[in-house]
């Protein structure tokens, strides 16, 4: 696998960017954003649900949050 290596700033702005997509899509939008996404992708197999997870999985990778939302438990 080829690596990418980001600018400690801008992984911290790109975690900053999916930190805010990732708290839109939880607030009273919700339903409005899943139904649009459902249309997008055409598919129920990926929703809202596994958006969130995989906005969360980033923040995570690029160093910028505990485990604790990937796993819904409280960090050690």
């Amino acid at each position: 696998m080829t690596e990418i290596h980001l600018e400690p700033i801008d992984a911290v702005e790109l975690a900053e960017m999916l930190t805010m997509l990732a708290n839109w899509i939880t607030g009273h939008q919700r339903p409005t954003l899943a139904a649009s996404l459902a249309a997008f992708v055409g598919h129920h197999a990926y929703g809202i649900d596994e958006l969130q997870n995989d906005i969360h999985r980033l923040v995570f990778l690029l160093g910028q949050s505990d485990h604790q939302k990937l796993s819904g438990e409280p960090a050690p």
